[in-house]
């Protein structure tokens, strides 16, 4: 996993015996056909020391449009090299995508080297697809010296353009994407875009309900070029929050679901998860569970999770710490503790979609508790509970953090996203103020957060005072920042977790710009964060 850039080709010399299948082992499309059959892109994810899930969507007529369930079953031809010009393709077949999946393909391919970079692509109706760059994980015990991944969050397609994915999908250090969720939004046009400037329109324009929908909705996403770029540039590790369904979404309904008027919860729940698994490079358990664990050497293991399929209804008051109440499920928690205790990786990473630190609010003043609000849950009446994050679910945080205690586990990190804003927490709980993990939290990608709610300009006196007044109440948080839209890049060596943020000049804009504003790390074998400077290679 070291030095990988897609400016390196492998070594043909010394691939498994796979490299004797030839390019020409399939023949070439023809020329370019009049329409695109290819034009939602391509995509890896779920990267195993021997395999990848590669994922794509064929037009095989104009009439397939996504959601329409029209269009013929067609062959789609699928190619893996070792090289970008497909010299030597070392895994190759060919697949059926029909009306039934909404002509999406998923390929989940084995037989692959470990720590391996390769090219792939598809092919149907005489047209290749644009070529996308992966990766395997390295072998459970290999001896890793760094892991580089980008990870976002929340991207709203009306509030803004995806200026976060170009800026990572242009560096050439990433070795994969963690997304931890609110890919998309349900949302119907003018419902929740920029601060109430809708930049640009979602298909289709009312609020999404029935299979048809979701697919349009998750098309309209992949039709994005810098999402198309990022997705091919690396693999990508994902999980759903609750804009992939319905706002602040729990196991039996939504904040965002009325069944008097949009029918019943489960069959539009349903129809969000189908939509999903066919659009998304994931995969899903023969449940239809996502959460899962992938192990990255011996320098760290990520366990991916689900806080939305499982969880009690919000609520308010001293009823957080119903001790019969969770976020995670029983089955779920089990599965975490259990794979934090018995993980010999270095940094035991948690794929966390809501954040999990504390946030006492009881002493913050009633101007910022409304913004505020808005983006943590918290009821009006002033309860210092976060209801939608772990804070509504106490019963479930301290059972973690007592197990980890116990164990003496460290080196646990969590990465966050759901709440638009950036924070680098430390993990304490109101019996110890010793951390027993870190938490970094990354920004929206281009949803509303503080300053778009309180309509002051980003980085204002207020947002700073904000900031400011949180902090002061909440020493375990080290920094937060309440208005920029961007993205995190977590940086691991055997010695040190690192994460950077990155916020954008303007999310309204596609050819934004993005900076570096804050860098926080934490060292092995402690849980006490420590602020850092600038990349030297990223100055300015």
């Amino acid at each position: 996993m070291d030095a990988v850039d897609r400016r390196t080709l492998l070594r043909v010399a010394g691939l498994s015996t796979g490299a004797g299948i030839a390019a020409t082992a399939l023949p070439a499309p023809a020329a370019a056909a009049p329409a695109p059959v290819f034009a939602h892109g391509v995509a890896s994810g779920d990267p195993l020391p021997g395999g990848i899930l590669l994922w794509t969507r064929v037009t095989p007529e104009p009439g397939a449009t996504p959601g329409s369930g029209a269009g013929p079953v067609v062959p789609v031809t699928w190619q893996v090299a070792a090289d970008p010009a497909f010299a030597a393709v070392v895994a190759a077949g060919e697949v059926a995508a029909g009306p039934d999946r909404d002509h999406t393909v998923k390929v989940d391919v084995a037989g692959l080297l470990p720590g391996t970079t390769y090219w792939y692509r598809f092919g149907c109706r005489g047209q290749w697809s644009a070529t996308g760059r992966t990766m395997t994980a390295p072998a459970a015990e290999a001896a890793v010296s760094r892991l580089r991944a980008g990870v976002v969050s929340c991207s709203n397609w009306e509030a803004g353009h995806f200026a976060a994915y170009r800026h990572l999908a242009a560096r050439d250090d990433l070795h994969l994407v963690v997304h931890l969720g609110d890919y998309l939004y349900e949302y119907g046009t003018g419902d929740f875009d920029a601060g109430g400037r809708t930049v640009r329109r979602v298909e289709p324009p009312h609020e999404v309900l029935t299979l048809a929908d979701y697919r349009v909705r998750h098309a309209l996403y992949k039709t994005d070029p810098d999402l198309q770029a990022l997705h091919a540039a690396v693999p990508w590790v994902i999980t759903w929050d609750d804009h992939e369904v319905a706002n602040d979404q729990w196991s039996g309904g939504a904040e965002n679901h009325t069944p008097a008027t949009e029918g019943d919860f489960g069959a539009r729940l349903a129809a969000a998860r189908q939509a999903y698994a066919e659009w998304m490079p994931v995969r899903l358990g023969p449940d239809g569970a996502i959460y899962r664990r992938f192990r990255f050497g011996r320098l760290a293991e990520l366990s991916m999770l689900d806080l939305r399929s499982y969880r009690s209804q919000q609520t308010s008051g001293v009823a957080v710490d119903d001790p019969d109440r969770t976020i995670t499920g029983a089955a779920q928690l089990g599965w975490l503790q259990d794979g934090l205790v018995a993980s010999a990786a270095r940094w035991k990473l948690v794929g966390n979609p809501d954040m999990i630190s504390r946030v006492d609010v009881a002493t913050l003043p009633a101007w910022l508790l409304g913004p505020l609000g808005r983006l943590l849950g918290i009821p009006a009446n002033g309860y210092a509970v976060n209801t939608d994050q772990w804070d509504g679910y106490t019963a479930d945080r301290d059972s973690l953090v007592g197990v980890l205690r116990r164990n003496r586990v460290r080196d646990v990190v969590f990465l966050t996203g759901d709440i638009h804003t950036s924070w680098a927490n430390e993990l304490v709980t109101r019996g110890s103020a010793t951390p027993s993990a870190a938490e970094f939290v990354v920004p929206s990608v281009t949803s509303d957060n503080i300053d778009d709610f309180l309509g002051t300009p980003a980085g204002g006196p207020l947002s700073l005072l904000a900031a400011g007044v949180v902090r002061a109440a909440n020493p375990h948080v080290r920094w937060t920042e309440l208005d920029g839209h961007g993205y995190g890049v977590l940086d691991l060596t055997p010695d040190r977790c690192r994460m950077d943020w990155y916020h954008l000049a303007d999310r309204t804009r596609r050819d934004s710009t993005a900076r570096w504003v804050a860098g926080f790390s934490v060292a092995a074998g402690s849980s006490r964060l420590r602020p850092e400077a600038a990349p030297a290679a990223r100055r300015g």
